[in-house]
C-alpha cells in the first residue's frame, strides 16, 4: 500500500504599505524604469519555492499598480501596525 504525501501550498505575501514614515509613496518609486513593488515581486518570482505570490496593500493607487503588471493583489486595513499584520489579514482574507 503507498501513500503519497502531499506537499502544503507555499503562498508569498509582499507586505506593501503607502504612507512610509520616512518616504512615502516609496513602494511605487520609480527605479530604472519599474517600480520597486514591482522589482521586489519580479523578483521573487524567480523562487521555485512558491506557489502563489500576492501584494498586499493599504492603498488603492498599490492595488491599480500591481493589477497593471499582472500581479495577484488584494486590500488590507489602513490600521495595520506592521507589515506582519498586513500579511496576516491578507492570509485570513484569501483563505476564506
Amino acid at each position: 500500500m503507498s501513500i503519497e504525501m502531499t506537499r502544503p501550498k507555499v503562498i508569498g505575501v509582499i507586505p506593501a504599505r503607502f504612507q512610509s514614515s520616512r518616504f512615502p509613496g516609496k513602494v511605487l518609486a520609480d527605479i530604472l524604469g519599474k517600480s520597486l513593488v514591482r522589482r521586489t515581486y519580479e523578483n521573487i518570482l524567480r523562487s521555485q519555492l512558491l506557489d502563489d505570490l500576492i501584494i498586499a496593500t493599504d492603498d488603492p493607487r498599490v492595488l491599480d499598480h500591481a493589477i497593471s503588471f499582472g500581479a495577484k493583489a488584494v486590500m488590507t486595513c489602513l490600521s495595520h501596525e506592521s507589515g506582519t499584520d498586513r500579511a496576516a489579514q491578507a492570509m485570513r482574507d484569501i483563505a476564506r
